[in-house]
């Protein structure tokens, strides 16, 4: 039951010779999700050795190149190597333009379907589900419009104990209703759930905040993930470019992280002005101790934990 976020690329717009434009991959219980897809993702893929045809899931941010120039190489790959399954993209309307242009230039028709899915940036939606996964976006402040997504999983129902259902003889159509929730009559008795159920795991979740000033609206939307990341830009003497520009501080997000109640916080989009990061760390942990850098090819994960039985 996996739920880990591997970097793949850190830097803000231009990229050094150590650190790539942003992007990450998700992985949540084996299944593969890209964000956003700077230059160089491809190379990145291959260097943490990530499958790319299990990717099935792409969300790009906004149409700063850092954030999508990779993707059409992206898409013209998995066609060479003959994907069949389909692919879905979320992302500003204009991106699908865009990459049909790129395509009818090489005279490329793929072998697979690809799937736009536009993206709206005024309030929080749902914009993809599944069996175990939700999708919001996260609409953030920046220079042209721009969202960050929030993952979450699904609840899942509580585990029956299956010594139990030999002890009470629990028929097989009453186990359902007992995982989620209801007590089970035995011989005139009320057997609790929780004498026969395991807590079922906590939901996980994590939030991806890409290029933004700050701005608190975005609290409550983020409000008590597992692991937020959140660009920071510049260091603090340089709020004002980061004004300027729509972009963060260190403090700033770490302050974003300290009032949305996170458990841990990423920073990254590091400007190519710093060869050292540890400042911009140390700058986050005095405003939010629980904070690490972002670096690529370092996977965070976000472990399973169960509620006790109250």
């Amino acid at each position: 039951m996996l739920f880990r976020v591997t970097i793949l690329g850190c830097n803000s717009a231009i990229p050094t010779t150590k650190r790539n434009p942003t992007a990450q991959l998700l992985n949540v219980s084996e299944r593969y999700f890209l964000i956003d897809c700077g230059e160089g993702t491809q190379i990145q893929l291959l260097k943490n050795h990530i499958k790319m045809q299990r990717i099935n899931h792409v969300f790009i941010s906004h149409m700063h190149g850092d954030h999508y120039f990779g993707l059409i190489g992206l898409i013209s790959t998995m066609h060479l190597l003959g994907r069949t399954k389909e692919l879905h993209i979320y992302g500003p309307s204009i991106l699908k333009e865009i990459i049909q242009l790129q395509l009818s230039a090489s005279n490329t028709e793929l072998c697979y379907p690809l799937f736009f899915h536009p993206l709206t940036f005024e309030s929080s939606s749902l914009i993809m589900e599944d069996d175990i996964l939700e999708v919001y976006t996260i609409p953030l402040r920046h220079s042209i419009s721009c969202c960050g997504f929030l993952f979450k999983e699904k609840q899942k129902s509580r585990k029956i104990i299956k010594d139990k259902i030999k002890e009470y003889n629990i028929p097989l159509e009453a186990i359902q209703s007992i995982k989620e929730g209801e007590d089970f009559e035995y011989l005139g008795q009320s057997i609790p759930c929780f004498e026969l159920t395991k807590p079922a795991p906590v939901v996980r979740s994590y939030a991806f905040c890409s290029d933004t000033a700050y701005d608190e609206r975005i609290v409550p939307v983020i409000r008590d993930v597992d692991l937020l990341y959140h660009e920071a830009t510049f260091m603090n003497n340089l709020k004002e470019r980061a004004e300027q520009t729509l972009h963060s501080t260190t403090g700033q997000a770490a302050s974003i992280a300290s009032q949305a109640n996170v458990k841990r916080l990423l920073i990254g989009h590091y400007s190519s002005r710093y060869k050292d990061l540890e400042p911009l760390l140390i700058e986050a942990q005095c405003v939010f101790p629980n904070t690490e850098l972002a670096k690529e090819g370092i996977q965070y994960e976000i472990p399973l934990s169960h509620v006790v039985n109250s």
